[in-house]
Parts: C-alpha cells; sequence; structure tokens
C-alpha cells in the first residue's frame, strides 16, 4: 500500500517526501516555502499542460478527417489546410539567440554520451569518457584488423598491440605533424626553453610544424610523463612509463595516448530508462543526486576482484612558463527530463490525480542540481552556475513555451536566476521540425542545444500521417527527401539563428557498439555537416568518435555554411514517405515484419520483464544494437500503418509474433534470469504487451510506447511481488 503526506495541496509519496526533504535541508531552501510554491506551480501549470496535449489530440484528429477526404493527395492543398488549422505556424524570419553563462563544452565540437542514470556504474564511465584511452578503444574493437595473427584473444597479443600503436602514431602525424620525420621515428622528448623536442632514432632533434599545439606536461623537462596537445580546441595526451607493460616495449616510452573525448553526456530519466513508479523515480533521482554531490559510487565484480568507481578527479598539468594547471577530468552532465505526456502517482493534486511528472522532473532534478552550483559539491559540474536540462518530445513552439514558463517557474521556486536553468530542445516530433525557428524563438536566452533523432523523427511522421497512405519499408526511408530536409534543417536554422561559439547542433546515435569500424569510417558525415556533436553508445565509442572532431574543423565548416544561401525545407519536410509505385512481395512483406517485430520483442522483454531501459539488443541478424522506446515507436507504428492499409493482416502480424518470440528466447538462453516468452504466451505479460503496441499502436498518443509499456511493466511487477510473497 502507498502511503502519501499531505503537505499544502499536493499528496507527496512518503519514501519521495522524506528524500525531497533530505535534499532540502543540505541545499539550505526553506521547506515550508518550497512545498507551498511547488503546489501553486502545480496547480497553474497543469491546466496548461493539459491544453498543449488536447491540442496535440486535436491537430491530429483534424490530419486524419482531411486524409479521409482527401484519398487523393495533392501537396499544396496539403500545406494550405496544415497553415489553417495551425499545424504549420509562421516562421519568424530572424531570431537570434542570446543565451549567457554557458560552459566551454557547449561551445566546443566533440562526442556527446546518452545514459540510463538509474544505472550508477553506466553513469559514472560516462561522466568519466570526458577522457578516454586510444590504445583501449583500438585494441578492443574492430576497428583493428584480425587478420595475420592480430587476434583479441584472452591475453596481451603483441601483433594486434603493435598495429595499435602503429594506428595512434599515425594519429599523431596526422594532427600533430613534426618539422622533421614521423613520431613513428620519435624515442624521446625533452621541453626546453617551453619548446618541446623530439629526439629521433638518428638522435636528431625535431619539433612540432606548430610549436602552439603543445600546452603543457607532466614529470621532468628531460624526460615528461605526460605530454598535453591541444587541437581544433580538443585535447590529446601522450602517456609515458617505461615500467609498463607496453612502454616498456615501445621505443619512446608511450604506453597510451588520452584523447579528451566525451564533452558532454546527457543522463537521462526518459527513453533510456524503465522508471514507471515512486521506486523507480527515486533510483533515477538519487543517482542524479550523487553525480551532483560528486559522491555516487558503483562496485562490480572484475576477473575475481571487487572494483569501485567513483568521479574522475581533475588532471594537473605544468604549463608553459612552468604555470601549473588543470583540466576537467568529467564531462559537462546534461539531464533529461520526460516529456509532457506522461503522469506519475509518486504526487497527487488536491484531487488526488498523479500530477505530470515531466513537472515533478524538473523541480526535482534542477533542486538536486543546487549542490554543484553552490560549491557543495567535491567537483562542480557547471564552471558558469548553469543547470543543464533537456526536454524531450515536443510538439511545435506553444509547447516549447510552456516548458519555458515552467523553466522560469523553477528558477523562481529555488530562488535562481533567470536562465540558469538551460534548455535542450530534441528535434524529434513533425510539428517541431517543421516550426522549429519558432521553437528556438521561444527559448532564445536559454537555448543550449537542439539535435536530430532518425527514429522518434520518423515514427511520428507515420503516425502524423497514419490515414494518408502505407509507408515505405522502415530502411528505404534513410534515403527520402524528407530525411535530408531534416537533417540539413537542424543544422541550417540553428546556424541562422546564432548557434554557433554558444549552442550545440546535435547529430543522432550510432547504434552498433561492436560495429566501431563502420563508425570511424561513417560518424566524420556529422561534424562534416556542420554539426558539433553526436551521439555515441558507449566510452569507448566516444574516444574513437573523438578522431573526427580533429579530422574536421567545425567552425570552419560552420563558417562556410553561414556564406551560403538559406533554403527553406518546409516543402521537401512535407513529403510523406508513401509507398508508391511500388508493390511488395509477400516475401518483402515478412522480411519487414520479422524484422519489426523481433527488435520489438527483444527490447520489450527486457523492459517487462527487468526494467531495463536500455541495453545491447541483438537484432534479427545477432548484432548488438543499442536499443531504447525510440526503437518501439517506429516499429510499432510502421506495422499499425501496414495493418490500417492492408499491407499486412492481423493474423499474419500475431503468428509473426509467435515465431519471432522463439527467436527471441533462444537470444536470450544463456541469460540467468530470462523468462521464455514463446511457451507461454497468453500469461507472458511481455509478450502481451509487445503485441499492444501494434495492435493499438494506431490509438496511442503521437504513437508513444510508454502508457502501454508502464502498464505492462506495471503489472509485471505486481506479479513478482505476489509470487514473492506467495513463495
Amino acid at each position: 500500500m502507498t502511503n502519501y503526506r499531505v503537505i499544502e495541496s499536493l499528496q507527496v509519496e512518503e519514501r519521495l517526501y522524506h528524500f525531497l526533504e533530505e535534499v532540502l535541508k543540505e541545499v539550505n531552501i526553506d521547506a515550508k516555502k518550497f512545498w507551498y510554491d511547488f503546489s501553486c506551480l502545480v496547480r497553474d501549470l497543469t491546466p496548461e499542460n493539459n491544453a498543449v496535449l488536447r491540442e496535440r489530440e486535436q491537430l491530429q484528429a483534424a490530419i486524419n478527417e482531411w486524409h479521409t477526404e482527401n484519398p487523393t493527395f495533392n501537396n499544396a492543398q496539403y500545406k494550405m489546410f496544415l497553415e489553417n488549422i495551425g499545424y504549420l505556424e509562421h516562421e519568424p524570419k530572424d531570431v537570434t539567440i542570446t543565451t549567457k553563462n554557458v560552459d566551454s563544452e557547449v561551445v566546443l565540437a566533440g562526442p556527446q554520451l546518452v545514459v540510463p542514470v538509474n544505472n550508477a556504474r553506466y553513469a559514472i564511465n560516462a561522466a568519466n569518457a570526458r577522457w578516454g584511452s586510444l590504445y583501449d578503444a583500438l585494441y578492443g574493437t574492430d576497428v583493428i584488423s584480425e587478420a595475420d595473427g592480430a587476434e583479441k584473444g584472452r591475453g596481451y597479443n603483441p601483433v594486434r598491440g603493435k598495429k595499435v600503436v602503429d594506428y595512434g602514431r599515425d594519429v599523431l602525424d596526422q594532427f600533430f605533424p613534426l618539422v622533421q620525420g614521423s613520431h613513428h621515428h620519435v624515442t624521446g622528448y625533452i621541453i626546453k626553453n617551453d619548446m618541446l623536442k623530439f629526439v629521433l632514432e638518428d638522435g636528431n632533434t625535431t619539433s612540432l610544424s606548430d610549436a602552439t599545439l603543445f600546452q603543457g606536461y607532466k614529470g621532468e623537462q628531460s624526460n615528461p610523463k605526460v605530454i598535453l596537445f591541444k587541437h581544433n580546441g580538443l585535447h590529446i595526451e601522450i602517456v609515458r612509463d617505461e615500467k609498463d607493460p607496453i612502454g616498456s616495449r615501445d621505443k619512446a616510452h608511450v604506453k597510451d595516448i588520452y584523447l579528451e573525448a566525451a564533452l558532454t553526456t546527457i543522463m537521462d530519466c526518459e527513453d533510456s530508462v524503465a522508471a514507471v513508479d515512486v521506486e523507480d523515480k527515486l533510483a533515477v533521482y538519487h543517482n542524479w543526486l550523487g553525480l551532483m554531490k560528486s559522491d555516487l559510487t558503483a562496485s562490480f565484480e572484475k576477473n575475481g576482484q571487487i572494483v569501485e568507481r567513483r568521479l574522475q578527479a581533475d588532471r594537473e598539468y605544468i604549463g608553459l612558463e612552468g604555470n601549473p594547471f588543470t583540466l576537467k577530468g568529467r564531462s559537462l552532465m546534461f539531464v533529461r527530463n520526460v516529456g509532457h505526456l506522461m503522469k506519475t502517482e509518486a504526487i497527487l493534486n488536491k484531487e488526488g490525480s498523479p500530477i505530470y511528472e515531466g513537472i515533478l522532473d524538473t523541480v526535482v532534478t534542477s533542486l538536486i542540481a543546487l549542490h554543484s552550483i553552490n560549491g557543495k559539491a567535491k567537483y562542480a559540474n557547471s564552471q558558469t552556475g548553469s543547470i543543464y536540462i533537456v526536454k524531450p518530445k515536443m510538439h511545435g513552439s506553444k509547447e516549447v513555451a510552456f516548458s519555458n514558463r515552467l523553466f522560469n517557474r523553477v528558477e523562481d521556486l529555488l530562488g535562481l536566476p533567470r536562465h540558469t536553468i538551460k534548455i535542450g530542445v530534441m528535434d524529434e516530433e513533425r510539428r517541431t521540425s517543421l516550426n522549429l525557428k519558432a521553437c528556438i524563438e521561444q527559448v532564445k536566452d536559454r537555448i543550449v542545444f537542439i539535435n536530430t533523432g532518425f527514429l522518434d523523427r520518423t515514427g511520428d511522421e507515420i503516425h502524423s500521417s497514419m490515414v494518408a497512405g502505407p509507408v515505405q519499408r522502415k530502411n528505404d526511408m534513410k534515403h527520402t527527401a524528407w530525411i535530408k530536409a531534416y537533417e540539413a534543417s537542424n543544422v541550417s536554422t540553428a546556424l541562422s539563428s546564432g548557434f554557433q561559439q554558444t549552442a550545440q547542433i546535435g547529430k543522432g546515435m550510432w547504434a552498433a557498439p561492436d560495429r566501431m569500424k563502420a563508425m570511424v569510417e561513417e560518424k566524420v558525415a556529422h561534424p562534416q555537416a556542420g554539426a558539433t556533436t553526436a551521439w555515441v553508445p558507449s566510452p569507448t565509442a566516444a574516444t574513437l568518435h573523438a578522431l573526427h572532431y580533429h579530422q574536421v574543423d567545425v567552425t570552419d565548416v560552420q563558417k562556410q555554411l553561414l556564406t551560403e544561401e538559406t533554403s527553406s525545407y518546409r516543402d521537401d519536410l512535407l513529403q510523406i514517405p508513401f509507398l508508391t509505385g511500388e508493390v511488395l512481395s509477400e516475401e518483402a512483406v515478412q522480411q519487414e515484419l520479422n524484422n519489426n517485430i523481433q527488435g520489438i520483442l527483444g527490447y520489450v522483454v527486457r523492459w517487462i520483464n527487468q526494467g531495463i531501459g536500455c541495453s545491447k539488443v541483438p537484432d534479427i541478424h545477432n548484432i548488438g544494437l543499442m536499443e531504447d522506446r525510440a526503437t518501439l515507436r517506429i516499429s510499432s507504428q510502421h506495422i499499425a500503418n501496414w495493418l490500417h492499409h492492408g499491407i499486412c493482416t492481423k493474423e499474419q502480424v500475431y503468428k509473426t509474433f509467435e515465431r519471432m518470440a522463439t527467436v527471441v528466447d533462444q537470444q536470450n538462453q544463456i541469460g540467468v534470469s530470462y523468462e521464455p516468452m514463446a511457451n507461454k504466451k497468453e500469461s507472458s505479460i511481455a509478450f502481451q504487451t509487445a503485441c499492444r503496441l501494434v495492435f493499438e499502436g494506431e490509438k496511442q498518443p503521437n504513437g508513444y510506447t510508454e502508457p502501454i509499456l508502464h502498464e505492462g511493466r506495471k503489472a509485471k511487477k505486481a506479479e513478482d511481488s505476489y509470487l514473492l510473497n506467495k513463495g
């Protein structure tokens, strides 16, 4: 039974109440005033939250009706209709953001991690991914071929190790070229008169082609242990140790090369987290508190030893003229709150109804962040006294404006100066993409981030145009006009709004953590497009992706883009990805169903049975992909669309679910806690939840999966609790 504490006009779950009371005490905020102001905030903003959701429903109903009444699609008429109902907003001509007090990590170009904050080990590793070992990233991935005796194996393979070292020297030659010779031929390093000298194999010395790239060192000038460089705003270390197993084999005693990698990390409370009740929310908030206080730890067993993870300290160096300085050892942490849709029973209003979870998240995550900006943490997250909140799944400028009012109220609640709380706007909904400049205008004084997300954006594209006609196969959509316009518009709109040197322009996730060679070859396209950051699935991927920001000077790319004529991408963004002029074979339809349904089941079974919101899930070809709720949204909406238009039948889809349940069970059979679905489909909450996502997908608000997933997870937790008590 859930116990509530009545405070003002709120009913606060007892455990959450005690947690917040402790936080309030730690940050010296008067609890009585906090609860009064919080209750007023909920009272005032709940109707506004209701209104933006109601507008979503009304617009979708109008669009469905128009498509039904206009079966012969006409682009011009469609665009005019969307303008008439307010779906397409007036686009402001000139918008210039004026965000102040942003940290340097926001301005620099580099990788960004996204991790579930309820997993303490992942969260700490992500925060510590500010610096990454290039040698480890190369040795453990497919970037280095296993051909010619270079297999990974269990122990150290010197053949593979040599390939890693050679790759590292190639990196140094590329970004830090010498006046003469190559880093491959360096045997020693000497610092004299603030100049770095390189001793070559022939006994001669040389220097950097650009001496300004050398930033500092550790150790003795005659034999430095660490040598620090800076290129395109990012740092790289050469680390030396003649007693190290690797360093002792190296002619220059180099044991590793460290790259400044994940400049920023998004600690996620949303799509990668399965948080369905107050117990789950407390786990989320507890870890965010530990990160902001700098005391979060995580212990685990590795090779028979207990290992404890904690946040890394800052890195110390001796600079030019002998002046000591430090560099930050951790990523700048953003926190992604939930969107406007879901409610939470963690707090009830005066009528006894759950309040909006997005409102609760903003209040609590901002309150917790006071530890960092008030100097109560060992390590300050922000050097400028800012709090960074990413707000997902907003539809159009009115919803962004509502978030701005929410942030204003929270700043007043916590006694913070206006625009202390910065906002990241996820450009992942159709109405936001089409009205992006108007959205930016609503938060021009606090915006620090926008980004693209193929999966959510495509899921919303399908749902918005559900009645219009059948859509293309999922992979074919990656080559459509609207997707290309979406990616280009995101960068173009941001640059025309003054994002350069002020806010991040982001690109989406590389989902395959085991395919790092392909990532190194392909993800360079993101900085080449003018994006200052892009998402990666692991610290290793962050280290490797950092190389792209040395290969490409994003500042130069943006300067070039700003000289080009700005285009409007609206017409292309309105190109619905219809399945036109193509008759799919039965085999092609079945392949698409197999792929989509296997992915849905593989993710849902972990979400429902184990509460895992993000993990490496094997696809139908047994390739591990990092999946979160966005995967479910696109896949379930795709099948729902094909069902609506008769491309497949409900019986066919259900039989595919049955077959794919067996496939997913086999893929997970080594998992000790895994509960098979195929042998108990009717009683498996996970299997039934996965089916509901598809068969009820057309009626779900904006095609979101959260309502059905939350219901299923709660049912599973209740079932497990009953069986535990019964046992």
